[in-house]
C-alpha cells in the first residue's frame, strides 16, 4: 500500500485496521476477512407500483436468506475529472479549425474553474461481506502437527527447521485457500441475491480496494486511481 506518513503521534498505519489486501479480499488484523461488493443504483420512484412491490419483496427475501454479518454503506466522494480533461485536450489537439480549438479551450477552462469552486460528488453503494475463520479448529490442527513431529510420541525422525518452515507455510497456504473459498461462497450468495432484484454488482479487486480505502482515509482529496497494491512493509 502507499508509503506510511509519520507524525508526532506515530505511524498513521496504526490507525488502520487492515493487515493486507490480496485475492480481492481485505484481511483485517484480527484475522477476519472482508470482500466488498459495489452495487449499482436503482431509480425506485420510476417503477410501477407492481414493480416496486416485486423489488421490495425480493429485497426482503434476500435479507432473510443471509445468516452472516453484512454492512451496507453509501460513500460519497469527489470525482476525478483528470481523464475527462485529458480527453478534451486530445480532441482539441486533433481539431484543425482554430475556432473549434478555442471553443474547446474555453470549455476546458470552464470545467476546471467550476470544479475548483463546486466539488462534483459521486455516490457509491457498497455491501461489505464478512467472514471470521474458526480460530479454535485451526489451533487444534496446528497443535496436532506439532506433536506428531516429536520422536518420542511416535512421530518418527525429527524434521529440520527448513522442513518445519516449509510444512508450516504449506499448511498456512492451504488453510488460507479454504477460508477464502468460504468467503467467496458468502460473496456469491450476496451477489446472486442482489442481481435477482435487478441490481448490477461488482466485487472489488485488489486495486479497487486500495483506491476505495485511500478515498476513505483521504476525504479531502479527489478520487485517486493510481495507487500501489503492494502490501505494507
Amino acid at each position: 500500500m502507499a508509503t506510511p506518513v509519520k507524525d508526532d503521534a506515530g505511524n498513521s498505519l496504526d490507525l488502520v485496521d487492515i493487515k493486507e489486501i490480496k485475492d480481492s479480499t481485505v484481511i483485517v488484523k484480527d484475522g477476519s476477512f472482508r470482500q466488498i461488493v459495489m452495487v449499482g443504483g436503482l431509480n425506485f420512484s420510476l417503477k410501477s407500483e407492481s414493480e416496486q412491490s416485486i423489488i421490495t419483496g425480493g429485497y426482503q427475501t434476500f435479507l432473510n436468506s443471509i445468516d452472516f454479518p453484512l454492512q451496507i454503506l453509501i460513500h460519497s466522494r469527489k470525482v476525478n475529472i483528470d481523464a475527462y480533461i485529458a480527453t478534451l485536450a486530445t480532441r482539441r489537439d486533433e481539431e484543425k479549425t482554430a475556432i473549434l480549438q478555442n471553443q474547446i479551450d474555453e470549455y476546458i477552462n470552464f470545467i476546471k474553474g467550476f470544479v475548483e469552486k463546486n466539488a462534483i460528488m459521486e455516490k457509491v453503494f457498497l455491501v461489505v461481506v464478512s467472514y471470521y475463520p474458526n480460530a479454535v479448529g485451526g489451533g487444534i490442527k496446528n497443535a496436532s502437527s506439532a506433536l506428531s513431529s516429536l520422536p518420542f510420541l511416535g512421530g518418527g525422525k525429527k524434521k529440520s527447521d527448513a522442513d518445519v518452515k516449509a510444512k508450516t507455510k504449506e499448511d498456512a497456504d492451504k488453510n488460507f485457500a479454504e477460508q477464502l473459498a468460504q468467503m467467496g461462497q458468502r460473496t456469491t450468495q450476496v451477489v446472486n441475491g442482489l442481481e435477482s432484484i435487478g441490481l448490477e454488482t461488482t466485487v472489488l479487486n485488489d486495486e479497487q480496494l486500495v483506491e476505495l480505502f485511500y478515498n476513505f482515509y483521504n476525504p479531502q482529496t479527489v478520487e485517486k486511481k493510481t495507487v500501489s497494491t503492494a502490501p505494507a512493509q
